[in-house]
């Protein structure tokens, strides 16, 4: 993870300028967090005038962007009208996460002053993550940047549509921690709705929350350094791992790797595997068309 330094110079390293002529207010979910979208940016660039924009961009299927969430969450709060925090759905903005170059999630991006200042990728602890915050309150003072805000406006939305009874269940599964029950739920939602995308995506998070169990992350990457690309097991946890904290392109070319170096049975594992977990990357994420590209040429 990278913090900016005192004294950094503040420049358009990420093109935002197509979204300056929109005008939509962004909605609050908090007293100093937005969810943002292409149409509502530009209200939320502007606050940047005025305060220090934090621009978190997620996937609800990115465990790591899940534990990230909540890190930036409460730390706003902490920080009580010092910076704004401005959501972004990955899968749901395909054009900003193009304008903000993103290659895994989660990704944070301040802006100030209209320009962005790219942060870090990935998950971190606290304390990592509010030692940066205090570095961009820094550099934001440095150009002028030291309002605050009296808290988001409050805005009315609308009820959300009810989820299908099934989906339902399975989120609430997986709130749980009961995996298995979630996958039972997607896969009753797919047996009456085969072509239901977020079923598709929610059966396959579920499965790999399951195979994560009991998992060290930490050693089961290094187990994977000196292995073998014929060591599928080894490098299946690996690929898991990586795909949790949202390192799309880390997990496809292991796994890519893993198909060139195995046959039979063992290659249509680690095949179906790769299919199964492109279904958990942004449907517009560049690694994903990469990565399907780079498994047809290992195949064929």
């Amino acid at each position: 993870m990278t913090s900016p330094e005192s004294g950094i110079n503040i420049r358009g390293a990420v093109d935002l300028s197509a979204f300056a002529a929109r005008q939509e207010a962004a909605p609050a979910t908090g007293d100093f967090v937005v969810e943002a979208n292409a149409a509502n940016f530009s209200a939320v660039i502007e606050q940047s005038q005025t305060v220090p924009v934090i621009a978190e961009l997620y996937s609800a299927r990115s465990q790591g962007s899940m534990d990230l969430g909540a890190v930036l969450a409460d730390l706003i709060t902490e920080y009580a009208g010092k910076f704004l925090l401005a959501r972004i759905n990955a899968d749901a903005e395909p054009d900003l996460v193009a304008a903000f170059g993103v290659q895994a999630v989660p990704t944070v991006v301040a802006i100030v002053k209209t320009q962005p200042i790219p942060l870090f990728q990935g998950s971190a602890p606290q304390e990592q993550v509010k030692q940066v915050l205090d570095d961009v309150l820094r550099v934001a003072a440095e150009h002028g940047v030291t309002g605050s805000l009296e808290g988001a406006p409050e805005q009315a939305e609308p009820e959300p549509e009810p989820l299908p009874p099934n989906i339902q269940e399975a989120y609430e599964a997986i709130e749980r921690e009961d995996y298995d029950g979630a996958a039972a739920a997607f896969r009753a939602e797919l047996a009456s709705n085969p072509a239901d995308a977020e079923a598709k995506a929610g059966l396959q998070q579920a499965e790999l929350l399951k195979r994560l169990e009991g998992i060290d992350s930490a050693e089961a990457l290094g187990a994977a350094q000196g292995a073998a690309p014929s060591d599928v097991e080894t490098h299946l946890r690996a690929a898991d791992v990586e795909m949790s904290r949202g390192e799309l392109q880390a997990a496809f070319t292991r796994l890519i790797e893993v198909v060139k170096a195995t046959g039979g049975e063992e290659r249509e594992r680690v095949r179906q595997r790769l299919v199964d977990l492109f279904l958990l990357g942004p449907e517009s994420a560049p690694e994903v068309a990469e990565a399907r590209r780079n498994l047809a040429l290992a195949l064929f």
